[in-house]
C-alpha cells in the first residue's frame, strides 16, 4: 500500500518552487508509505508527481515509484496491489513483439509493460486487484487518473485556484499553496444524511472523489479550461444485466463456483514479501478467508482479533473459538475504555474530511494490533454486501410489504399510532421477540428504529425511499445546515439518482445489495478501513472485492443468496467445510464500541465543548436548536441519538482542527 500525490500548476504560476511543493504534499501522506519516497517532474508542463511506499512486492529499489515504462513514454505512480501480474508478465512474453528485460519483479512494472504494450483501456480490463493510479502519457501531455473497480483505493482530485492537483488523501491536496477552497455545504448535507460524504463529492468546493471504476483525462492544453473527461471503464449496472443472461439456478453449481473463485482469490492475495495476515472476528465472513487462507498455507496463518472491556460487547471469545480450531497463531489485543477515548482526538487527522461511522475506532485498533506482527492483513470486508448479509436485506422487504398497500394517509395515521408506543416499550419488546429475525435474539434498539421509520412513513413512495430512510440519519439535513435549501431531488442525488428498476434486479433484498454496493461499501466500509490501516502503515486486502466473484455473485438468483432471514447461504454451506456451525451460527453483531453510554459519561465535557449552542452559531454552519434538543433527550437517557450526535461531532471536531 502506498500514497500518491500531484499537481499540474497553471501558467500564471510559473515561479513556484514545484520540488518543495510535491515533497510538502508527499510527506503529509507518508503513513502511507514508511519505508521511500520519490518524485518526478516534467520539464516542459511542469506536472509533479510524488509518491510514498510501502515496500509489500520487490522490496528492492527496482520496485520504487514514480516508475517509467521501459520505451520512457509513461510515468507511473500507484497505490494497491495488481494480484495478477505475475500471469500478466507471461502473457506479455508469449506476445511475439515484446522484447522488454524485466529490471525487477514489482507489479509496478508490470502495469507499465502492459501499457505500453496493449494501451491503457485493455490494460485496465486485464487487471485484477485494488488500485488507485496517476498515469502520464509523455507523448500526448494526458494525465490519466483512475481506481479500481469497487473502490478499495482512494482518489481526490480536483482545482486549487487554476492548478489541477491530486492524491491518496485530501491532507495531501490541501498541502498545495493557496489552498482555501470553502466547505461544501451540499456535501455537508449528504455527509449528515449517511454519516459520510458519498462519492464524487468531497467536503471541500472544487475537489471531488474519483468514483470506483473510472477513469479520469486531462490533457495539458485542456488545462487553462479546467476541462477533464471522465469514463467508466467498469459498472456494476452492466455486471447485472449480463448476468440474467448467465444464471446459476443450481444450488451446488453455485457453492462450488463461488468456493473456487473465492479459493482462488485468497491465494492470490497471499502473495507478498512481507509478513502476512488476517483479521479474525470470529463471524462468518472473516472466519472462511481465514480457514482458506489457512487450507494455503504450510504455517500456521497469524491472526489478529481486539478483546474490549466491555462484557456486553467484546465477542474476542468467538474469534478465539475459531482461530483454535483452525489451528492458527492468534493475537489478541485488550482495548480499554481508555485507549479508545485517547484515539478519538486523533479521528478528524485520521480521515481527512468529516467521517462519522463510529466502528472507525475499534477498526484502528484492530488495524494497530495486525501491524506489531505483519505488514499486510486480509479481511472479510464486502461478505455482507455481496452475499446478503445485513438485517435490513430482510427487515426492509417485511416493512414495504407491510404498508406499500396503505394509501398516504393510512401511513401517516400508522405512524402516529406506533409513535404513542414510547421507545423504551418498543424496546423490551425487541429483546424479547424474535418474530422479525427467527432465533436472532429479536432487534437492538427496535424502539429508536421503530420512531425513526415512524417520522418517514408519510414520505415513502416507493422500495428506494424506504431503503433511504434505512440508511439515512438526519431526515431532512437542510432543516440543520445553513444557508442551503431543501431540494426533493437531494435524496436520490444521495444514491446516484439510480432507479433500480430500470436493471430490473430480482429481488427487494438484490437492490438493497446493489445500492450499499455503489455507496455505503466505498464510502464507509472501504474509506473507514483504508484510513484506519493506512494510519498504522498496514495493507489489507479484501478477497470478497475480486470482480470475478462480484460477477458470479451476481449470477446467483436472490434465493440462492439469503432466504427465511438467513443471509450469506453460499458462504454458510463453504465454512461448514472448516468450521462447526456452533463456532459460527448467532445473531449479526456490529463492530461496536459503548459510545452512547461514553457520551452520557467519559466523553459528556468533551462533546459538551462542542455541542454548545454559542459556539455552533458563531460558526455558522448548524442550527443549533435541533443538535440541543436531541443532546438533551439523549443525557437524559431516554432516548439513543448516539448515531446523530457522533454525525455532528465528528464535523464539529474536524472544523477545529482546520
Amino acid at each position: 500500500m502506498c500514497g500518491v500525490a500531484g499537481f499540474i500548476p497553471h501558467k500564471a504560476e510559473g515561479h513556484l518552487n514545484c520540488h518543495q511543493i510535491i515533497s510538502e504534499m508527499t510527506n503529509s501522506i507518508s503513513h502511507r508509505g514508511p519505508d521511500s519516497s520519490g518524485i518526478w517532474i516534467d520539464d516542459k508542463s511542469k506536472i509533479s508527481i510524488g509518491h510514498r511506499r510501502l515496500a509489500i512486492i520487490d522490496l528492492t529499489d527496482s520496485g520504487k515509484q514514480p516508475m517509467s515504462s521501459h520505451d520512457d513514454r509513461y510515468v507511473l505512480a500507484f497505490n494497491g496491489e495488481i494480484y495478477n501480474h505475475l500471469e500478466l508478465r507471461s502473457l506479455l512474453e508469449k506476445e511475439v513483439n515484446f522484447t522488454c528485460i524485466w529490471r525487477g519483479t514489482s507489479d509496478t512494472e508490470t502495469m507499465l509493460a502492459c501499457i505500453m504494450h496493449w494501451g491503457l483501456k485493455k490494460s485496465l480490463s486485464l487487471f485484477v486487484g485494488m488500485f488507485a493510479f496517476c498515469l502520464w502519457d509523455k507523448s500526448t501531455e494526458t494525465l490519466y487518473l483512475a481506481r479500481d473497480r469497487l473502490g478499495e483505493k482512494p482518489l481526490y482530485y480536483g482545482w486549487v485556484n487554476k492548478s489541477f492537483v491530486f492524491g491518496s488523501e485530501l491532507k495531501a491536496l490541501k498541502a498545495y499553496p493557496g489552498f482555501a477552497n470553502e466547505i461544501n455545504r451540499d456535501a455537508l448535507k449528504e455527509y449528515l444524511r449517511f454519516n459520510y460524504v458519498p462519492s464524487p463529492l468531497s467536503i471541500y468546493k472544487g475537489i471531488s472523489k474519483l468514483e470506483p471504476g473510472h477513469l479520469l483525462e486531462l490533457n495539458f492544453r485542456s488545462l487553462k479550461k479546467q476541462k477533464v473527461k471522465i469514463s467508466s471503464y467498469w459498472s456494476l449496472s452492466e455486471i447485472i444485466k449480463n448476468a440474467r443472461d448467465h444464471l446459476i439456478e443450481d444450488e451446488l453449481e453455485s457453492v462450488d463456483l463461488v468456493e473456487k473463485q473465492l479459493s482462488n482469490s485468497v491465494k492470490d492475495q497471499m502473495i507478498s514479501d512481507v509478513p502476512l495476515g488476517a483479521f479474525l472476528s470470529g463471524g462468518i465472513d472473516s472466519s472462511l478467508i481465514v480457514a482458506l487462507m489457512q487450507e494455503n498455507s504450510p504455517t500456521k496463518v497469524q491472526t489478529f482479533t481486539i478483546a474490549l472491556d466491555n462484557q456486553y460487547l467484546d465477542e474476542s471469545k468467538y474469534a478465539s473459538a475459531v482461530a483454535k480450531h483452525l489451528n492458527t497463531d492468534h493475537n489478541e489485543l485488550l482495548v480499554t475504555a481508555q485507549d479508545a477515548l485517547n484515539i478519538i482526538p486523533k479521528l478528524p487527522e485520521i480521515y481527512d474530511e468529516p467521517f462519522a461511522d463510529s466502528s472507525q475506532i475499534p477498526t484502528y485498533f484492530v488495524c494497530k494490533a495486525a501491524r506489531s506482527n505483519v505488514t499486510v492483513a486480509l479481511s472479510g470486508d464486502a461478505g455482507d454486501e455481496v452475499f446478503g448479509g445485513y438485517n435490513r436485506y430482510f427487515l426492509g422487504p417485511v416493512i414495504w410489504n407491510k404498508i406499500s398497500w396503505l394509501p398516504y394517509s393510512s401511513r401517516k395515521i400508522l405512524a402516529n399510532t406506533l409513535m404513542k408506543i414510547s421507545v423504551e416499550s418498543w424496546n423490551k419488546f425487541g429483546f424479547f421477540s424474535n418474530l422479525a429475525f427467527k432465533g436472532s435474539g429479536g432487534v437492538s434498539m427496535l424502539g429508536d428504529k421503530v420512531h425513526k421509520l415512524s417520522t418517514r412513513l408519510d414520505t415513502i413512495k416507493d422500495f428506494n425511499d424506504l431503503y433511504l430512510s434505512l440508511v439515512t440519519e438526519w431526515k431532512d439535513p437542510s432543516n440543520l445546515v445553513k444557508h442551503t435549501k431543501f431540494n426533493k431531488s437531494d435524496a436520490r442525488l444521495s444514491v446516484h439518482d439510480l432507479e433500480v428498476s430500470d436493471l430490473k434486479i430480482e429481488g427487494q433484498a438484490s437492490s438493497m445489495m446493489y445500492l450499499d454496493s455503489l455507496s455505503y461499501l466505498p464510502d464507509d466500509i472501504l474509506c473507514k478501513v483504508d484510513r484506519a490501516a493506512m494510519a498504522n502503515s498496514l495493507e489489507t486486502r479484501a478477497p470478497f472485492l475480486d470482480h470475478r466473484l462480484i460477477e458470479i455473485a451476481w449470477q446467483l438468483p436472490e434465493s440462492l443468496k439469503l432466504n427465511n432471514s438467513i443471509g450469506k447461504l453460499p458462504l454458510r454451506k463453504i465454512l461448514e467445510k472448516y468450521v462447526p456451525n456452533q463456532l459460527i451460527d448467532r445473531p449479526k453483531a456490529g463492530f461496536g464500541i459503548p459510545l452512547g453510554e461514553w457520551l452520557r459519561g467519559p466523553l459528556k465535557s468533551w462533546a459538551q465543548v462542542l455541542l454548545d449552542p454559542t459556539r455552533i452559531e458563531q460558526e455558522g454552519f448548524f442550527y443549533s436548536e435541533p443538535i440541543e434538543k436531541i443532546w438533551i433527550q439523549h443525557l437524559s437517557g431516554h432516548r439513543d441519538w448516539t448515531p446523530r450526535l457522533w454525525s455532528i461531532l465528528m464535523f464539529q471536531s474536524w472544523l477545529e482542527q482546520q
